[in-house]
């Protein structure tokens, strides 16, 4: 993939998720569920698993009700594991075939609870109300709006599980340059990619409305093979935390990195296995300092 294509200048779901009286909040009936796909770890070429979760952060899981020790929570085309303390996702996993995509237009507003957990671990819309938080898509709604089930995971993106908060200048600019940027290209490209996708949770994380933590950083992963049949994945690590500052949300600096998919694994504790070795930033990390490489348009990507 060059660098030389540009992220697109329209703007594609910039529709503001905050909540309001318009919003309609609903749980579906356990059986919506049954045959959902999930993320299918033979998508690429090379088979490229869920994140190996360490047995510590396996007891903080949210485990399905019905399903005994599985945590997985599946849906078309992706897939998200919870957490029992955070309310939130530890990390999604979706998977984009370019070739299949299909342009479904954003209607009414319409959030879902999952039946399948227990909805105390579900955030719901009691965070979002009168602030200028969003609730950020961690698997983007267009990215698994392909093939025969398009609708369908289109409507699935609307679930509690798959928000994180997110101050909507993050949201809705830095956060959404970078996923239109790897969406543009699957299309042009007819590509299949695999994106991994999570906050960062901190002990300091700021704590809003005496019971909720606010992660100040998300990261992605992205995995793709390229024209050469060689696996490429790449690690991304966004900031808002200039944008949150005690119970308030102020407008401040805020940066995109490129960063080694270890450091990712060192935020999370997550083991990303196989995506880990053909990370091209592995052997060039200290070109780019501790954090990593500023990214500030398309054209600062390494792939």
């Amino acid at each position: 993939m060059s660098n030389k294509f540009q992220v697109r200048k329209e703007v594609l779901d910039l529709t503001s998720t905050r909540i309001s009286e318009k919003t309609e909040i609903v749980e579906l009936e356990a059986s919506h569920y049954n045959n959902k796909s999930g993320f299918s770890p033979n998508f690429l070429k090379h088979k490229i698993t869920l994140p190996n979760i360490p047995p510590n952060l396996v007891q903080d899981c949210v485990f399905l009700k019905d399903a005994g020790s599985d945590y997985e929570l599946k849906y078309d085309h992706f897939s998200i594991v919870m957490s029992k303390s955070r309310r939130l996702s530890f990390f999604t996993a979706v998977n984009i075939d370019g070739n299949e995509l299909i342009q479904i237009d954003r209607k009414n507003d319409r959030w879902y609870f999952d039946p399948r957990i227990d909805r105390n671990y579900q955030t719901g819309p009691e965070l979002y109300i009168n602030n200028d938080l969003d609730r950020g898509h961690l698997v983007r709604r267009l990215d698994p709006v392909w093939g025969d089930s398009a609708k369908e995971a289109d409507e699935d993106t609307f679930h509690f599980t798959n928000c994180s908060p997110q101050h909507k200048n993050l949201n809705q600019i830095t956060w959404l340059g970078l996923e239109d940027y790897i969406l543009t290209n699957a299309d042009r490209f007819d590509l299949k990619v695999s994106v991994f996708t999570g906050p960062v949770f901190r002990e300091d994380d700021m704590l809003y409305r005496r019971k909720f933590q606010i992660p100040a950083e998300f990261w992605k992963v992205v995995a793709l093979v390229k024209n050469d049949n060689m696996l490429s994945s790449t690690g991304y690590l966004l900031t808002q935390k200039d944008l949150i500052e005690g119970l308030k949300f102020i407008y401040g600096e805020y940066k995109t990195y490129q960063v080694p998919i270890k450091t990712i694994e060192g935020l999370t504790k997550l083991d990303f296995g196989i995506l880990r070795q053909h990370d091209p930033l592995t052997n060039i990390r200290e070109a780019f300092g501790v954090l990593g490489k500023i990214i500030q348009g398309p054209n600062d990507i390494t792939i």
